[in-house]
């Protein structure tokens, strides 16, 4: 059986504004009524005028009571008499709700509606005025980075550890790495998309070794013999850094240097060899499971995140940072965007239908019952005060409606048995 809750009153001073409105409309209602009861006694068996004016004040105590006996009858028995199809409210909330509900759903939830509402709205053109005006920009922009900074606060550790070791490293472990970094190679290969780092890798490769000689002898010195004299190892050392920058400088100026042809050859073969050699494919995989089992991937993972995460936040919380800054001249220039071109605003409006269609059509049942849900758990009773309370004081214009309009009807009914008679 559903359980019946009371329902809660939401503005108290309000409330009480309206109990005075419907206090004030009843007594109204009974003031006609007691009028019409005094001129009726005053002027019974009165002949003449007094008998038209006897006659209309019947009239008006027949629609004063039969119209206060409609309006009371909707929210409770009449005199408290359990009469039949009274209390209408408390007996038949439950269907009321489910009417209410259906009239929302046919009425409001429509397509055509609600594209027409939508496109009334002019959402587009709205925000976009309202992003003209800087203050409002900053407010927004304001408020995103407040929202990101809570956000990446809220961020820990552990997350991003558990992110990785149970996401992407089983989603790693499971993808074939083979064919995806074959393809991949293959594809820049065919594109000459690694000649680029092919010009960067030499360029910085040429720089360290004119700016530190004495590391590239240090190293080399290292690796020879014990034998060798000292003068000799300095000349061979020396020797071998001016040809080492002579051979990068020429692979460098010259686009179709033997070296360059090596590597192409070497990176296509290679490509070939992960999408179609099996030997190859092997080893990859367990070079992949190698480095997807090494515990400083997990380290690294988190370190990327807290640098990039303090970089962020770093930036964020001034108020005159990169992030905000930029994200205010991207506001300033869709909103420019938004006041000057109609056409964008009719596809944004258009998606935003869209939008409200798809919503409406997929969750509208569940928006409407929640109207008989919420209704089914009200108490009756409770239910009447509180519909009485928000309608009563209109309503109570029926009962004065039909006092006036009782008595002009006795008045014509007994004008016409006059002139019969």
């Amino acid at each position: 059986m559903t359980a019946t809750v009371s329902m809660i009153t939401p503005d108290p001073a309000a409330d009480e504004e309206r109990r005075r409105a419907l206090r004030r409309m009843r007594t109204v209602a009974v003031s006609l009524l007691v009028l019409a009861a005094v001129v009726y006694v005053a002027t019974l068996g009165g002949e003449g005028a007094w008998g038209f004016v006897n006659a209309g004040a019947e009239a008006s105590m027949v629609g004063a009571i039969a119209d206060w006996f409609a309006v009371t009858a909707l929210f409770r028995h009449p005199l408290g008499l359990p009469i039949p199809h009274t209390a209408l409210v408390p007996k038949r909330k439950d269907e009321l709700g489910k009417g209410l509900e259906e009239f929302m759903a046919e009425n409001f939830l429509q397509e055509a509606i609600i594209r027409d509402r939508v496109g009334a709205a002019e959402i587009s053109g709205r925000v976009g005025d309202w992003l003209t005006d800087p203050a409002n920009v900053r407010r927004v922009a304001d408020e995103v980075a407040d929202v990101a900074a809570i956000g990446l606060g809220k961020v820990r550790d552990e997350h991003i550890a558990d992110l990785v070791t149970e996401a992407f490293i089983p989603r790693f472990r499971d993808e074939p790495i083979a064919p995806l970094a074959g393809s991949l190679l293959a594809e820049m290969v065919r594109d000459d998309l690694h000649h680029g780092l092919v010009d960067l890798a030499l360029e910085e490769l040429h720089r360290w070794l004119v700016h530190n000689p004495e590391t590239f002898s240090e190293v080399l010195s290292e690796r020879a013999p014990w034998w060798a004299p000292p003068r000799l190892n300095e000349v061979v050392t020396e020797r071998l850094h001016i040809e080492a920058v002579r051979w990068l400088e020429d692979i460098a100026a010259d686009p179709d240097h033997h070296a360059r042809r090596a590597l192409d050859s070497m990176l296509a073969q290679l490509a070939q060899d992960l999408l179609h050699d099996p030997a190859t494919m092997e080893r990859a995989e367990r070079f992949k499971e190698r480095v997807l089992e090494h515990p400083q991937v997990v380290t690294t993972a988190i370190s990327l995140w807290k640098a990039m995460r303090a970089a962020l936040l770093a930036s964020i919380r001034q108020r005159d940072g990169a992030v905000r800054q930029r994200l205010i001249v991207e506001l300033t220039a869709f909103a420019e965007r938004l006041v000057s071109d109609a056409e964008l605003r009719a596809k944004l409006d258009g998606a935003a239908a869209d939008f409200a269609v798809f919503a409406v059509s997929r969750y509208g049942a569940e928006l409407t019952t929640v109207i008989t849900h919420t209704i089914e758990r009200w108490d009756g009773r409770e239910a009447a005060r509180r519909i009485e309370l928000h309608v009563g004081r209109d309503l109570q214009f029926i009962r004065i409606n039909g006092t006036i309009v009782g008595g002009l009807v006795g008045l014509l009914i007994h004008t016409v048995a006059v002139l019969l008679h």
